[in-house]
């Protein structure tokens, strides 16, 4: 800040003394001592009153304020307003939870969003679902949300679109779900599905056959297996199997045996498209050697193995955690564990995934509400509604995608493996009951054929050779590198 300077100069000056000098009186005023005072004259005029404020001013003024604010008010609701939303429709289509699954679910969402209108309508997958899925969307006639397995993508990008990112956030998804959702959903950094569910393989075994064994708790590994089987498998004197220690080595008959063949092929480090390497052949060996005389263990005598597990002629299987339903419903008194899926003694633990994610069409006229729905339907609270709603019509709901809710599955006897195993999910082409009539499909049955190659005496290495060329040839059908 400037000093500011006095100006001295122009300062006043001191005022100096000056001798005033009374004015001389007129001659015809006398001096006051001799000057008769006035007569005091009477006050005849009224007092005034005393003043009093007048208040109605005040009341009129207040009177005033409130009619302006009033019409203020009026005014301001009738043009300042925001503009009512447009009304949305959107048709979802599931799979697999009927109606009253969903329902309280999506009144509450309309409730909280009255503008939009859900419609559900549920689907049969087996019912060639996938290609009416695309084939209705590329006509503009499809659904707005729609269910698809984690293994489609390639066979559906056409029609995917990808979350905004002022909805669903990448940092957002990566906290909430697992690694192998991340992987599965996240493309180039933008998020093509929302997960309500996790499921995979897992150990599911017969307690009471174990514990009449002497076995106390599953095998863990692939070594601790082939001592349970032992102990477990009883033949008749002709060598005839009555009762299974596992459903293992064949194709026809054993219920998802894609996916337990290519278990044991990741666990030993090698991937769908390298299935012709030694390592492939060496897998499909140890396969095979389950259903192999005279060691045999299983074979293709045995009846469907979800059947045989249901009626107690086998111990154990290797399935997704919700053949565990199917199992219960066939014979509800029986005594049905899960365990995580032997491992490799010094591996880093695996198993593979399997399940299903709501997608948002790109044809949709609506796709950020749709997504706004599905953000909304896969918080914690209405997760856990739609687990209560689904376990009302079945034994359990299906596992919960979301991370921060697997320990409410840890006690429960079905669902506690997949909560053990979910962080080390991993994701793979070839995975059975996904009804695609596409990619999964036409790469099980090549696996197929080298299983069933290898049961009549073909070489192993030349049958993944010959598995991985028509494994190749899919690949490039779908544009998968």
């Amino acid at each position: 800040m400037d000093n500011i300077k006095e100006d001295k100069q122009n300062q006043p000056q001191e005022n100096k003394q000056v001798n005033l000098q009374p004015e001389e009186l007129p001659p015809d005023v006398t001096t006051p001592e001799a000057a008769t005072p006035p007569t005091r004259q009477p006050i005849t005029e009224e007092v005034p009153p005393i003043y009093v404020e007048n208040k109605s001013k005040y009341l009129i003024i207040a009177i005033a304020v409130f009619l302006f604010s009033g019409i203020f008010f009026v005014l301001a609701r009738t043009f300042l307003k925001p503009k009512p939303k447009e009304p949305v429709s959107l048709v979802y289509w599931g799979l697999w939870d009927p109606p009253q699954v969903m329902k309280p679910l999506i009144e509450k969402y309309q409730k909280e969003h009255p503008h939009v209108t859900i419609k559900y309508e549920l689907k049969d997958a087996k019912d060639r679902y996938r290609e009416k899925l695309l084939a209705r969307s590329q006509r503009g006639i499809g659904p707005d949300i729609f269910r698809y397995h984690n293994t489609w993508i390639p066979e559906i990008k056409q029609i995917l679109s990808y979350a905004p990112a002022d909805v669903v956030s990448e940092k957002e998804f990566r906290k909430t779900f697992y690694p192998v959702q991340q992987k599965d959903l996240i493309i180039d950094g933008k998020i093509y599905g929302i997960p309500l569910q996790i499921d995979g393989l897992v150990l599911i075994y017969n307690e009471d056959i174990l514990n009449a064994a002497g076995i106390k708790t599953p095998p863990a590994s692939w070594e601790e297996v082939l001592d349970v089987v032992k102990k477990t498998t009883v033949k008749n004197q002709k060598g005839e199997i009555i009762t299974s220690g596992m459903a293992i080595g064949t194709a026809g008959n054993v219920e998802h045996f894609s996916d337990l063949f290519l278990l044991m092929l990741y666990q030993n480090g090698v991937s769908l498209e390298k299935i012709g390497s030694a390592d492939g052949a060496d897998t499909l060996a140890s396969y095979r050697k389950f259903a192999e005389p005279p060691d045999d263990i299983w074979n293709e005598n045995m009846p469907n193995s979800i059947l045989a597990f249901a009626q107690g002629k086998v111990a154990m299987i290797i399935a997704p955690s919700w053949e565990v339903l199917v199992i219960k419903s066939l014979n509800p008194e029986l005594k049905v564990r899960t365990a995580p899926v032997p491992q490799i003694p010094g591996s880093k633990p695996l198993s593979l995934a399997s399940y299903w994610v709501e997608g948002v069409s790109r044809q949709s006229k609506n796709q950020k509400e749709a997504w706004k729905f599905l953000q909304w339907l896969s918080k914690k609270e209405n997760l856990t509604t739609l687990y209560e709603n689904q376990a009302k019509i079945r034994l359990f709901g299906a596992p919960y995608s979301r991370i921060d809710l697997a320990p409410q599955l840890l006690q429960n006897p079905y669902l506690s493996a997949i909560a053990k195993q979910a962080e080390y999910f991993i994701s793979t082409y070839g995975i059975s009951r996904t009804y695609d009539n596409g990619l999964n499909d036409e790469i099980i049955q090549y696996l197929e054929n080298a299983i069933n190659a290898a049961a009549q005496g073909v070489d192993y290495q030349d049958a993944v050779n010959t598995a991985q060329k028509g494994i190749e040839q899919v690949f490039k059908k779908y544009n998968i590198e």
